[in-house]
């Protein structure tokens, strides 16, 4: 260990001295409090060290103690299901121990040490036989909805095993291998959270991430192991979304990064995740969720590494060969994080007081995302999904603007459609999405109607967007019926379609097939509408059908497995507009 002492302090930056040999982002211990802390500047034995704990009462003077090891995560069987800081303390069981206040300089193990594991080793891995980075050696069952494979670690540099205990019960600590270097092999391993795991090879994204929310799914895709922003104004729903998804997408792992928000949205997080069931295991969500939590409350410090160590875990997931969605709320407090970092540190300040390295910060966190093909051979995924608040909704700030180089799917939130309560509140004029193209033969397999149904609807609610602004100057009165006709449909878009219920318990999630259902009945009603205008029918009569009421509610009073029972409006569809259809054709025919 290599020992020095504070020579200035400043908020959580620490200067100090005598810190020769030490590497850039190693861990040190700062103080008789032995705070826990990292070095991000070293010059000849002179080190900049910021402090992930609140450091009120620290001296000149006091020592400084090097771990020479960076900042790391301890991965291995007991992850899921727990709640973390930004540097892997588990915040559950530091409670447990010193109550509601974490004590300056508290240490706890991030998994536990004294479980013991049923280990089960693949049949070819026995003593004396070829191993590789990355590779599986055994599973262990954590939870009944995730099957942990234990990996060769990616730093290991042996090819043989010289010892191999086999199958077994062990805890996370115990080795159960050893290399021809007499590397140690246990189920758990550490990696550098600033370092992104290795892996064999970056392939396309071909798959939508299923999230049961209908604007997302049909309107504005995410694919498995892209990247999303979520930007809005106070109050618009960033929240509340990255919850649906969490909740309901299809990704084997769940990664929520609590970074800088207030603390009684984590407490929702915290007592809703148990109880909900996932729709595919039939189990709590939280059998397959992992929090981190980094609150307003706690050290600004500790938000700048909670990123790393959310998007760490994520990729050790990852090399397991499973799909892993990470919800960051949010990376504006990460990045006002670093601007007070940079402050302290005295460093030149670029836009709005950000740091000049804004940009390349938040590349090495959304790059980090992809679907890969893994060092064991297997396909994972880590899809990336990030809230921006930016000040006032202005999307021109900084932390938006440079997200926006980063990202391929920008679900804008509209603050005219959150004060009309309607969620999700993401406004289908600024949002895009470059993936749609590249899941379009996804959905082919699954539904081809998906593309053509997109284009339509959105060219509708483009045109209603348009006419929205003739409306307000002279009313809809003015416009022709054709017109009208379009401002209707749109209504029952936005009202039947886009607008979901997050506390309903048919509409909380829709699949992907009730979706296309409900999406492809009201472009029916539409095409069918026209042609009824074309021949002279009155809007009113269309616009009055029992039908536009059961196509606005369809989406509150069917169930998911419930689409014969959808089918059936389409038959009182056809009949009613049938009936309409009739009778302006024999009209017309009588006039000619």
């Amino acid at each position: 260990m290599i020992k020095g002492e504070i020579t200035r302090i400043s908020g959580p930056i620490i200067y100090a001295k005598g810190l020769d040999g030490c590497g850039l982002y190693d861990v040190v211990d700062v103080g008789k409090a032995k705070l826990i802390g990292e070095i991000i500047r070293q010059n000849a034995g002179n080190a900049t060290i910021q402090v992930y704990e609140e450091d009120t009462g620290m001296h000149i003077g006091e020592e400084v103690v090097c771990t020479q090891r960076p900042l790391s995560l301890k991965l291995g069987p007991g992850l899921v299901g727990n709640i973390y800081d930004g540097i892997q303390r588990p915040l559950r069981q530091m409670f447990e121990n010193s109550g509601a206040f974490l004590l300056p300089g508290e240490r706890a193990e991030p998994l536990d040490v004294s479980k013991k594991w049923d280990f089960v080793a693949l049949e070819n891995i026995k003593e004396g036989c070829e191993i590789s980075k990355g590779m599986v050696i055994g599973t262990v069952e954590e939870t009944k909805s995730i099957t942990q494979k234990i990996m060769i670690s990616p730093d290991i540099r042996g090819k043989k095993l010289k010892a191999f205990k086999g199958s077994g019960s062990y805890s996370i600590d115990d080795v159960i291998g050893v290399t021809e270097f007499d590397e140690e092999i246990k189920l758990s391993q550490y990696w550098p959270v600033r370092i992104p795991r290795p892996y064999a090879q970056k392939l396309s994204v071909s798959e939508p991430l299923v999230t049961g929310q209908r604007v997302i799914d049909v309107f504005f895709p995410l694919s498995k192991g892209g990247t999303a922003a979520i930007p809005g104004g106070f109050g618009t729903g960033k929240t509340m979304t990255q919850h649906a998804v969490a909740k309901w997408c299809d990704a084997d792992l769940i990664v929520y990064i609590g970074c800088g928000e207030r603390g009684n949205e984590m407490t929702d997080v915290l007592s809703e995740f148990p109880e909900l069931i996932d729709p595919r295991t039939g189990r709590s969500i939280m059998e397959r969720t992992i929090l981190i939590a980094n609150t307003s409350n706690m050290p600004v410090a500790a938000r700048e590494v909670s990123l790393y160590s959310g998007i760490t875990l994520a990729e050790y997931f990852r090399d397991m060969g499973m799909a892993v969605a990470i919800m960051a709320d949010s990376t504006s407090r990460w990045a006002e994080a670093l601007r007070e970092l940079s402050g302290r540190m005295e460093e030149m300040p670029a836009e709005e007081g950000f740091p000049a390295y804004l940009p390349t910060r938040l590349a090495s966190f959304y790059e980090r995302a992809g679907r890969v093909n893994t060092l064991c051979g297997k396909e994972g995924s880590v899809s990336v999904i990030g809230a921006v608040s930016p000040p006032g909704g202005d999307f021109s700030e900084p932390v938006t603007q440079h997200t926006k180089r980063f990202i391929r799917c920008f679900w804008a939130l509209d603050r005219e459609l959150a004060n009309a309560r309607h969620y999700p509140a993401i406004g289908w004029i600024d949002s895009y999405s470059e993936y749609a193209e590249e899941v379009k033969d996804w959905w082919e397999l699954h539904n081809p109607l998906w593309y053509k149904l997109r284009l339509e609807a959105l060219e509708v609610l483009k045109s209603e967007a348009k006419l929205q602004q003739i409306v307000r100057l002279v009313g809809p009165d003015a416009l022709p019926t054709s017109q009208r006709l379009v401002l209707k449909i749109a209504d029952m878009i936005k009202n039947g379609f886009l607008q979901q219920n997050a506390f309903d318990d048919i509409d909380k999630y829709c699949s992907v097939e009730k979706q296309i259902l409900i999406l492809d009945l009201i472009m029916e009603f539409y095409k069918r509408s026209v042609e009824l205008i074309k021949n002279g029918a009155l809007l009113s009569r269309i616009v009055n059908l029992p039908v536009c009421d059961e196509l606005v509610r369809i989406k509150m009073v069917y169930k998911n497995d419930e689409i014969d029972k959808i089918e059936e409006v389409r038959v009182h569809l056809d009949t009613q507009l049938g009936e309409l259809e009739r009778s302006y054709s024999a009209k017309k025919n009588m006039m000619m």
